[in-house]
């Protein structure tokens, strides 16, 4: 008990506790995801300027998010499987190549129909990376600090945002629209420089390793929706879904509802995402310490519930309020959002067996980005009734109310040791 009390005091005693290479594979999975995360972003940033230059509208819009989501779920699931049978650093690598390459392909893109397929191609590289990283760093750290380093990975989703749209903003400065969008699907091959590094020095946990080398059954669907796994895989993928169908609605309309409802210019509409993806880092940061100390169920079930609030609050303030408002309610409503994915690395994790482990996770997360991914689209039609994107954008509240009802399904696993 001592040292649990002392690990919560002490500041990044979880990345002191990691051996020289677990430290090494915190490396890969961050800038992994960090990257993930920019291939990602630039679509929502660039997705104005795509619908005017292709002349479409706010249901195809969405659509281009939700296929890039849908066909990632099974590039997560499938990665899932290959992690279990060849191991998680090689598919780290394997993921990163896939997605820089098709969203560099994104940028050449001659209609709408050929961007569909590059971004859904996109997807399945997308898809694999954040399992096979979660998975990597959570075999290396210890129990009691699991919650908080792999919250560290998550985080590097807002580092990638934030990067994403620092560029965004200088290139649409520099370039017309009708160009600018392609350049920044070209800057989507900075990935690529990952690879090389992550090749060299990145490797699997011991646990893993003997694992493959002694199991001979592993990496299996089968193994996963039969007993007594199917239970666990049920809730889990109802939990991704909740949490991913929230947080996708706002990823996605965010930009274009501070540029069309809000009226914001570009480099208007950067400085609010910064306020918000500001709120991002820190929420991922202090979910991590909070999945720790106080569980990985009332972790989600709190901010879930505070996603909602704010989610409301955010899209609902009158047409004429004082922009301040709006720059101030972004830092709580992606504080909120984020801190919720704080446990899900470690909380996966830990409900499924070594053998079992990447293609749990990398089922259920992905099972839940799959389903989830319909939310965008169903917001962009709704978008052009009489709800307008405001009102359309509240449909993301319904996931966080699914995610919680989904945690009555599944127990707690703060403080447990991987088989």
């Amino acid at each position: 008990m001592p040292a649990r009390a002392s690990a919560h005091r002490v500041p990044f005693e979880w990345f002191r506790s990691l051996p020289p290479v677990g430290r090494r594979a915190f490396a890969g999975a961050f800038g992994g995801y960090g990257l993930d995360s920019y291939d990602f972003q630039v679509l929502p940033l660039a997705l104005g300027a795509i619908a005017s230059y292709f002349a479409i509208g706010t249901g195809q819009s969405g659509l281009l998010t939700t296929v890039t989501l849908v066909v990632s779920a099974v590039g997560g699931a499938l990665a899932g499987v290959l992690a279990d049978r060849f191991g998680r650093a090689r598919l780290l690598w394997w993921t990163i190549g896939l997605y820089a390459l098709f969203t560099v392909l994104s940028g050449c893109a001659w209609n709408f129909p050929s961007l569909l397929v590059f971004r859904a191609l996109q997807g399945l590289g997308f898809g694999g990376e954040w399992a096979t990283g979660a998975i990597l760093l959570a075999e290396y750290a210890k129990p009691e600090f699991r919650g908080r380093a792999v919250s560290y990975v998550q985080s590097a989703w807002a580092v990638g945002w934030g990067l994403a749209v620092i560029v965004y903003t200088v290139i649409f400065q520099l370039f017309s629209p009708d160009i600018a969008w392609r350049v920044l699907f070209f800057t989507g091959a900075l990935p690529a420089l990952m690879i090389w590094w992550v090749r060299r020095n990145v490797t699997d946990a011991p646990i893993a390793k003997a694992v493959r080398r002694h199991s001979v059954e592993r990496g299996r669907f089968t193994g996963i929706v039969t007993t007594p796994l199917l239970r666990t895989t049920v809730f889990a993928s109802l939990l991704a879904t909740g949490v991913q169908g929230g947080y996708y609605t706002l990823a996605t309309w965010l930009p274009t509802y501070l540029k069309k409802s809000r009226h914001l210019s570009v480099v208007g509409t950067g400085g609010y995402l910064f306020f918000l993806i500001a709120g991002a880092f820190l929420g991922y940061v202090t979910g991590g310490v909070l999945t720790d100390r106080f569980g990985r169920k009332r972790n989600i079930q709190v901010f879930a519930g505070l996603s909602i609030l704010f989610m409301i609050a955010y899209t609902q303030l009158p047409a004429g309020a004082d922009h301040t408002l709006v720059l101030v309610l972004g830092f709580p409503l992606g504080f909120s959002a984020s801190a919720i994915f704080s446990g899900f690395g470690s909380y996966l994790s830990e409900l499924y067996p070594t053998r079992y482990r990447g293609t749990g996770q990398g089922f259920t997360y992905n099972v839940g980005r799959a389903v989830g991914a319909v939310f965008p689209t169903v917001v962009g039609y709704l978008a052009s009734t009489a709800l307008g994107l405001a009102g359309a954008m509240l449909f993301g509240a319904v996931g966080y109310a699914v995610a919680v009802l989904a945690l009555f399904g599944l127990p707690e696993t703060r403080g447990r040791e991987l088989e």
